[in-house]
């Protein structure tokens, strides 16, 4: 690997291939979601068992951003990403012969930890590819590309389905990765090489750090809360309400385009009114749409349109909060950003992972369910928000 700075048009390449490795790991759960509602037909098993199919995925993740946050400082990361999306492939394309459900699930697991591995190191590599203000555009960029998987993903997981199959969406990733390991593998000459922090209490200061795990726990309980209501809606919408998985794309699109727009006028909010301000109000903003979403559900008889506008907010407000709050939480980490960043998304995965296992026997009961576990995990971030130590304002 070089240590010299590639030129403008190089580095703009290495980024955009590193932003296409990250975007798809975290499509491993969109692009499947369609596919969830009918995997017992195909493979036996239940629907609650299906769910396992997301929520072993992100623990997944969880678990191997952990792992890649401490190798990151001990080896090549160019190298490790390679490594990490060549395993991705082969993993995928074992989950997409899957002959059972159990199956499928274990192959689920080790395909999240090999997925996690871009959302580590991408960011390092990035930074070092630019001079402070291009690299702050450049994960700006990746920032926004990111946010769009969630949205993208399922429509193209549900054209694959209708077209090829279940399987259809395993075999692509799996081609996918294996061609960005390929082309990761050539870039390595001209990607500088990254200094890892090896420090072997990076994790043990930061668990420490009430101030630290003040933002990393809410992070991790807001977006949580988001997504773990998201990944229950396509069997709630399909198998609970008697509908269409167009009318969870419908959802995603709108809420995916919410995010955006807030998160791009999170740092105006900040100027504004600070950023505890704006990381409190993202949150109770985030809060009231759970709740009336709560309240909603227990009327009975939900409708996708209503619940479409009262999903707005909630990403409005996760929108506003987030960016502002990843921000505090590398700052409270004292410059340790990889395990800080690390730290932060695994509590966003595990939470994710054990909302998901827990809602997954109540999933086709309808909407309340749902509503309830993201009102919960959203009102235990506020807490936290009131309850711990807030780092100074400048």
């Amino acid at each position: 690997m070089n240590t010299a700075t590639p030129s403008r048009g190089r580095a703009i390449a290495i980024a955009g291939l590193l932003v296409c490795c990250t975007v798809l790991g975290l499509a491993g759960t969109d692009l499947v979601l369609p596919a969830v509602p009918g995997l017992p037909g195909a493979l036996g098993g239940n629907i609650e068992q299906a769910q396992l199919v997301l929520a072993t995925f992100a623990a997944g993740t969880g678990v191997g951003l952990l792992l890649f946050g401490e190798l990151g400082a001990r080896l090549s990361q160019g190298r490790m990403l390679v490594g990490a999306l060549l395993a991705y492939a082969l993993l995928s394309a074992a989950a997409g012969a899957s002959s059972s459900l159990s199956l499928l699930i274990a192959l689920r697991f080790l395909q999240g930890v090999a997925a996690s591995c871009a959302a580590v190191v991408t960011p390092g590599m990035v930074r070092t590819l630019f001079d402070e203000q291009g690299a702050l555009k450049a994960l700006g960029a990746l920032g926004s590309l990111e946010s769009l998987a969630p949205a993208i993903a399922p429509i193209i997981g549900v054209w694959l389905l209708n077209q090829y199959g279940w399987t259809a969406s395993f075999y692509v990733t799996a081609v996918l990765a294996l061609c960005l390991a390929a082309l990761v593998g050539l870039a390595l000459r001209v990607i500088p090489r990254i200094q890892g922090n090896r420090s072997r209490l990076g994790y043990w200061v930061l668990l420490r750090s009430r101030m630290f795990q003040r933002y990393a726990l809410t992070q991790g309980l807001s977006l949580g809360s988001l997504l773990a209501f998201v990944f229950a809606m396509p069997t709630i919408f399909v198998v609970a309400l008697g509908g269409e998985m167009r009318d969870f794309i419908i959802m995603q699109v709108l809420g995916i385009s919410c995010f955006i727009l807030a998160a791009n006028l999170s740092s105006k909010m900040v100027q504004r009114y600070g950023v505890e301000a704006t990381i409190m109000g993202g949150s109770l903003l985030s809060e009231v749409s759970c709740v009336a979403l709560l309240c909603y559900a227990a009327l009975g008889e939900p409708q996708a349109w209503v619940i479409w506008l009262l999903f707005m907010p909630f990403n409005f407000g996760f929108g506003f909060r987030g960016p502002p709050g990843f921000y505090r939480a590398l700052q409270a980490s004292g410059g340790d950003d990889a395990r800080a960043s690390a730290l932060v998304v695994l509590y966003v995965m595990l939470i994710t992972a054990a909302a998901t296992a827990s809602l997954a026997p109540f999933v086709t009961q309808g909407l309340l369910p749902a509503a309830l576990v993201a009102t919960l995990l959203g009102a235990g971030g506020i807490a936290l928000l009131l309850l711990m130590p807030p780092m100074r304002e400048d």
